[in-house]
């Protein structure tokens, strides 16, 4: 791989590596397993960039690439998805700033989510992500209309499972 696409590949990956980071705590329930898995993203990432044409955009074509290892690699190692228990280390706020109802919420949610299969918390992850349904549709490889779809389908199941 020459110097300038290697230069440009690292740039891209500094200034995303937070998605990277955000689907590996969404699929790993430990500090090593999320190690491991966004070395394997970071990995599978490199082999592929001389092949992105730059068709979309970067972060499109990553969260691809990361969610589709991440799901592959742990369906290999076992027959459900393990996924971290949310806890106030996922957000670096400044105790000034700290919401502790806004954080039971969002725990509340994270325990949700994790009650959901891969699509659907990729989905969600993505949604939460401010992500239009395009790029979403792009990223999981489905239609649009049928991630919209989903993504009414999972707001009924999350509204179940948060209000039983």
């Amino acid at each position: 791989m020459s110097s300038e696409l290697e230069k440009s590949f690292v740039q891209q990956l500094q200034e995303n590596q937070n998605l990277i980071h955000k689907i590996c705590r969404l699929y790993t329930d430990s500090e090593d397993a999320h190690k491991d898995l966004f070395q394997e993203i970071t990995i599978q990432l490199w082999k592929a960039y001389p092949q992105f044409r730059g068709d979309s955009k970067f972060t499109t074509w990553a969260y691809r690439v990361g969610l589709n290892t991440a799901i592959t690699l742990y369906r290999k190692k076992t027959k459900s998805v393990s996924t971290i228990e949310f806890d106030s280390k996922l957000h670096k706020i400044d105790q000034d700033e700290y919401n502790y109802e806004e954080e039971e919420h969002i725990k509340l949610l994270y325990q949700a989510v994790q009650q959901l299969n891969d699509i659907e918390k990729a989905l969600v992850f993505m949604y939460l992500e401010d992500k239009d349904y395009s790029e979403i549709a792009e990223t999981l490889g489905i239609s649009e209309v049928n991630a919209r779809v989903k993504m009414n389908r999972i707001k009924g199941k999350l509204k179940t499972i948060l209000n039983p």
